[in-house]
C-alpha cells in the first residue's frame, strides 16, 4: 500500500502540476515532503511498537495513512497537497518498520535470504502495478483517485491486522525527546535546503544557510545519540562490517537509485513527449525487471558471494544511468523499454543484496536498533534521491542557460550523467569487503567452508 502510493504519483505530476499551476520539476516537493516525514518520525515507531504493541501501532498506522490519502484527494493547492504528504508520511513511517520488525526480531539467521525475499515480493508487485495505473487515472479520470483507492486497501488491511497480528509488547524506558527532535528537524531542514536550493536559484545563501542548520543539528544528534543512556536509537550496529556496507556505500547507491521513480517518468514526458499512460506502461518494464530476476536472486548471492555481485551490479547501474544520457527523440520504445528492464534487474539485485547483508551479523538484541537505523537511512537515502534529482535538473538547466520550470531533453541526460557518477562511487564500499563477509546467511557449504579456514 505504501509503496504502491509511492510509485503511482511518479507518472502523474505535470498532470498534478498543471491543476496546482506550478511547474512539473517543483511538485517535487510533494514526493519528498512525505520521504521527510517519514523518515522524521520512523525513530518513533520501534518506541511507540514496544510501549503500544505492534498490532495497536500498525492498524492506527494504516488508518493515518489512509485519512491523508483522502486529505490529499481533497487538496486544491501545493501548499495543502504538502501539509497532506507529510501526514501520510507519518503513518508510512509507522507501517513499513514495525511490519519489518515484526519479521525479523526473532528470526534465525539461517532463514534470513530466504525471508527478505518473500517480504520483498510485495514491495516489487506494488510498483508493476503504480506507473501504468497512476497515468491511467490521471488521463481518464482526475489523479484524486490515485489517493482515493487507498480507502479500501486500507480498510481491507486493519481487517487483516486485527486477525493475523498479535500485540506484542517490549521494555521500554522514557521517550528521548531531545534525540527525537534533534533527528528529526535536522534532517528536514537539510532536505528543506536542498529542496529550496534547486526551486528557488536566487535565494542561494538563504538555501545554503538552512542545509547547514541542518547539518549541524544532525552532527548534535549523533553526539546525543552516543552519549545518551536511553537514547531513540543506537549505533551499536555500525560495529558490524556488514552493516557498515548497508549505511556507507549502501546509502550513496540508494540515493541514485531513488531518484529514478522521479526522472524516469519526468524525462518521458517533458523530455520526449509521451503521455501519463505512454510513460507508465514504459515504466512498467522498469518494475518487471525487479520482477525478473527475483527468483535467480538467492543462487546468484550464494553461487557469487556479495561481495563479487555487489561491486559488478554497482558498475551496471551506473553505465544505466549512462544509457538513459544517451537516449534522444529517435530512441525507439522497445530500446528505452530494454534499458528499463536491464535496470530494474540490477536495482532489484542490489536493493536485495544489501537488505540481506545489513543484518547478516547484526545479533537478536541489537535487531530493533538496527532495524530503526536502517529505516530511517533508507528512507533519508529515498527523500535525498527525489531532492537530488530535483537539484540536478536545476543545475542542468543552469549550465544550458535554460529555464529549470521547462526542462528539456539536454536538461535530463546532465541529471542522468550526475546519478550514474553517484552510483559509481557506492562500489567503493563494496571493494573493502571480504570474499567471506555476510557468508553466515548464506548456504551451508559456504558456511562449513568458512569454519574450516578459521
Amino acid at each position: 500500500m505504501e509503496i504502491l502510493d509511492a510509485t503511482v504519483i511518479t507518472t502523474a505530476l505535470p498532470v498534478i502540476a498543471a491543476d496546482f499551476n506550478v511547474p512539473a520539476a517543483h511538485l517535487s516537493i510533494g514526493v519528498s515532503a512525505y520521504l521527510v516525514a517519514v523518515t522524521l518520525f520512523i525513530p518513533l515507531s520501534g518506541y511507540a511498537a514496544d510501549k503500544f504493541g505492534a498490532r495497536t501501532i500498525f492498524i492506527a498506522a494504516i488508518a493515518i495513512f489512509t485519512l491523508a490519502s483522502v486529505l490529499c484527494g481533497l487538496s486544491t493547492t501545493l501548499f495543502e497537497f504538502t501539509l497532506s504528504r507529510i501526514l501520510q508520511g507519518l503513518g508510512g513511517a509507522m507501517m513499513v518498520p514495525v511490519g519489518r520488525l515484526v519479521v525479523l526480531r526473532d528470526l534465525p539467521k539461517e532463514k534470513l535470504v530466504k525471508t527478505v525475499a518473500i517480504i520483498t515480493w510485495p514491495a516489487l508487485s506494488a510498483p508493476l502495478l503504480g506507473p501504468v495505473l497512476g497515468g491511467y487515472i490521471a488521463t481518464h479520470f482526475s489523479w484524486q483517485w490515485i489517493f482515493y483507492m487507498n480507502i479500501p486497501l486500507g480498510i481491507i488491511a486493519i481487517i487483516a491486522s486485527l486477525y493475523l497480528l498479535r500485540n506484542t509488547k517490549g521494555d521500554v524506558g522514557k521517550f528521548d525527546v531531545k534525540g527525537f527532535l534533534l533527528t528529526g528537524v535536522g534532517f528536514a531542514l537539510f532536505m528543506a535546503g536542498i529542496e529550496f536550493l534547486a526551486s528557488t536559484s536566487d535565494k542561494l545563501l538563504q538555501s545554503l544557510g538552512i542545509i547547514a542548520i541542518g547539518l549541524v543539528l544532525m552532527v548534535f544528534a549523533i553526539r546525543h545519540v552516543k552519549k545518551a543512556k536511553k537514547p531513540l536509537f543506537s549505533f551499536d550496529a555500525m560495529q558490524h562490517k556488514t552493516f557498515r556496507l548497508s549505511v556507507y556505500g549502501g546509502s550513496v547507491v540508494r540515493v541514485a537509485l531513488g531518484s529514478a521513480p522521479f526522472l524516469v517518468p519526468l524525462m518521458l514526458q517533458l523530455g520526449l513527449g509521451y503521455s501519463p499512460v505512454e510513460a507508465g506502461s514504459l515504466l512498467l518494464w522498469l518494475f518487471a525487471g525487479n520482477l525478473a530476476i527475483k527468483p535467480a536472486t538467492t543462487w546468484i548471492m550464494n553461487t557469487f558471494g556479495f561481495k563479487r555481485v555487489l561491486v559488478v551490479n554497482g558498475v551496471l547501474i551506473a553505465l544505466g544511468f549512462v544509457a538513459f544520457a544517451f537516449v534522444n527523440q529517435n530512441t525507439s520504445s522497445f530500446a528505452i523499454a530494454t534499458i528499463l528492464f536491464v535496470n530494474g534487474m540490477t536495482r532489484s539485485m542490489h536493493l536485495t543484496l544489501l537488505n540481506t547483508i545489513a543484518f547478516a551479523d547484526v545479533p537478536p538484541n541489537k535487531m530493533r536498533d538496527a532495524n530503526t537505523l536502517g529505516a530511517i537511512l533508507m528512507q533519508m537515502n529515498r527523500g535525498l534521491g527525489i531532492t537530488l534529482s530535483a537539484l540536478a535538473i536545476a543545475v542542468a538547466a543552469l549550465i544550458l542557460k535554460q529555464s529549470p520550470d521547462t526542462p528539456n531533453l539536454q536538461t535530463f541526460s546532465i541529471a542522468m550523467m550526475f546519478m550514474g557518477a553517484i552510483a559509481l562511487v557506492s562500489i567503493y564500499d563494496s571493494l573493502l569487503l571480504s570474499k567471506e563477509d555476510g557468508v553466515s546467511v548464506l548456504n551451508k557449504r559456504k558456511a562449513k567452508k568458512k569454519q574450516q579456514t578459521q
